[in-house]
């Protein structure tokens, strides 16, 4: 099967997921999640005109010479209405928030004044109508769609929907996600310490990633290279929405996944991507009904291929699947401390550390970039990008760096440098 590039393969995949179906949250759980339901103002905000500071709400026509004195005829707290309407030569105490009371129309800030102790209020600025007051339904009309579909529900977006009184909120569901590991080598977090064995520190990587993305993963465990009964883990897996499976997706006689999993209906879609680290990465979609699908993504086994192919692939599916417009983590530009040799053909990510300087950033290898040295991705601020056809980079060139930050994503749905 001939190997495809890296973005050929995201799109491949991108072409094959799709939303979920939706459920309904309650707002405290809804932060993160995607609107799939435009959201209406139920009332206008604010309800009526209210001042913006502390201070009188005057006749800005009382205003002509400065200073002016006014006699106050009322307090207005926030919460009250006003009683009484302002009249030439007159004004009304107002707090913030507090509705403008008939008769003015301008708010002076209480700095601008100096009060007297028999009511009168000495105004030391003149202003225009409208001067610090919020008018009515400036924030939101009612009836108005103030949040859209798709939308992520962010702390300010949480806020809004605490206005509108959206206590349940639509959200497109998340997806169900099982992580698999296999090999006879792996030892996992509760088997006695072998030192002819291998952490199963895929899992782990693996499960962090997708807890990263606002999903909790369900671990499978290890699958011994036996085929009966890696049969057994997959049928398990398959019942998920989306299955990870971390190692045997090579080509030794020992590698059992790709065989099973297409015995068991999964069609595969590619089996290999022009990358380093991570080109043998594969991925396959299981149709159960029309209705369901299983979406199957087989990963390296070696830690780091693992990760940066979870970065470039998996993410992206699973924040589709999850309402999201926007799908890679975002990229920026750095400019290199060092040579960095590449042979043309594959994409590479190299792992490498950013310093803010006055020109911008700076990148700088995290080290060795052997696909098992696990350390590295942990040193790693982000991914430098080495184009497939790249003869290699030298210091000081401009690169681009993909941000392993956890939280920034770039829009569209396509991978982008």
């Amino acid at each position: 099967m001939e190997y495809l590039s890296v973005t050929n393969a995201q799109q491949c995949i991108l072409e094959c997921v799709h939303k979920l179906d939706t459920e309904s949250v309650g707002l405290e759980q809804s932060l993160g999640r995607v609107l799939a339901e435009d959201v209406r103002a139920n009332r206008d905000l604010p309800p009526y005109d209210v001042s913006a500071m502390d201070g009188y709400a005057v006749r800005s026509a009382d205003l002509a010479n400065i200073p002016a004195t006014l006699q106050v005829i009322e307090d207005i707290r926030a919460g009250d209405m006003p009683g009484k309407t302002v009249h030439a030569g007159q004004c009304a105490r107002i707090m913030t928030g507090a509705p403008v009371p008939q008769g003015a129309d301008a708010v002076i800030r209480v700095e601008d004044t100096l009060a007297s102790p028999d009511n009168l209020v000495q105004i030391n600025v003149a202003v225009i109508p409208g001067n610090d007051i919020r008018l009515r339904g400036e924030g939101m009309r009612n009836g108005d769609v103030v949040l859209t579909t798709g939308t992520e529900i962010t702390p300010g977006v949480t806020g809004v929907l605490a206005t509108v009184k959206q206590s349940q909120v639509q959200v497109y569901r998340r997806p169900r996600v099982a992580i698999l590991s296999t090999g006879n080598e792996l030892e996992d977090m509760d088997d006695p310490v072998d030192p002819n064995k291998i952490p199963n520190s895929n899992s782990y990587a693996l499960m962090a990633q997708v807890q990263a993305l606002g999903i909790e993963p369900d671990l499978l465990g290890i699958a011994r290279d036996d085929p009966v009964e890696l049969e057994e883990y997959l049928l398990r897996g398959l019942r998920f929405d989306v299955l990870l499976v971390s190692g045997g997706t090579s080509v030794g006689v020992h590698d059992y996944v790709r065989p099973t999993v297409e015995a068991l209906g999964v069609q595969m879609k590619f089996w290999r991507v022009a990358m380093k680290p991570g080109h043998p990465v594969a991925f396959g979609v299981l149709q159960q009904c029309a209705a369901s699908t299983a979406f199957v993504f087989g990963l390296p086994g070696n830690p780091v291929s693992s990760m940066v192919c979870f970065e470039q692939f998996v993410a992206p599916a699973l924040r589709r699947m999850m309402g999201h417009e926007r799908l890679f983590r975002r990229t920026i530009a750095a400019r290199l401390t060092h040579n960095v040799k590449h042979q043309p053909g594959r994409t590479e990510f190299v792992r490498v550390t950013l310093a803010k300087n006055e020109d911008g950033y700076a990148a700088t290898s995290t080290g060795a970039q052997g696909s098992g040295m696990l350390l590295s991705m942990a040193r790693a601020d982000g991914l430098l990008v080495v184009p497939a056809e790249s003869t290699g980079l030298v210091a000081g060139e401009q690169v681009a760096v993909q941000l392993l930050d956890g939280t920034v994503f770039q829009e569209g749905s396509e991978f982008r440098v």
